[in-house]
């Protein structure tokens, strides 16, 4: 059994550790909003934050996830409403196809979380998710957006 913090309840998951944190997440637990892409860490449609911090679930082992805290998509809205990262990728039309979002909302909260207010240079180096549908400068828009959003309700 691997035990480990999801979205903040405990669990433990009877499963190989070395079973993608992906695969667990999914088949496992029921939590389908991390997407699978590409399976070798490279799209980021399989982001989820792990101690804080964005990573490839399809490339991280559940034994990784062993006494850690395990953050889905599935944890950014709140009972009192969505996230700012979420109201923002909303106000800015960001989604097309929605595919890589999951991912993509994953990484830019972990980065707001660090950087409240990130250049257009750190964004071009933090989220370096592929939406191929190429709704980048939607994506940019909603990142500093969400930013203010945040900066606001502090």
């Amino acid at each position: 059994m691997i035990v480990f913090t999801l979205n903040g309840a405990a669990v433990d998951v009877d499963a190989p550790a070395e079973m993608p944190l992906l695969w667990v997440l999914r088949d496992k637990l029921g939590l389908t909003g991390t997407k699978y892409g590409c399976g070798i860490a490279q799209c980021g449609a399989c982001t989820v934050q792990l101690d804080g911090v964005a990573v490839r679930s399809c490339a991280v082992p559940v034994s990784a996830a062993a006494g850690r805290e395990v953050r889905t998509v599935e944890a950014l809205a709140s009972s009192t409403g969505l996230a700012a990262v979420q109201q923002a990728w909303i106000d800015e039309q960001v989604p097309q196809c929605g595919y890589c979002q999951s991912g993509m909302l994953m990484t830019v909260d972990a980065l707001l979380r660090q950087n409240q207010d990130p250049d257009d240079a750190t964004i071009d180096s933090v989220v370096t998710n592929i939406c191929r549908c190429g709704t980048y400068p939607r994506i940019r828009r909603a990142i500093h957006r969400a930013a203010r959003m945040r900066r606001n309700s502090n």
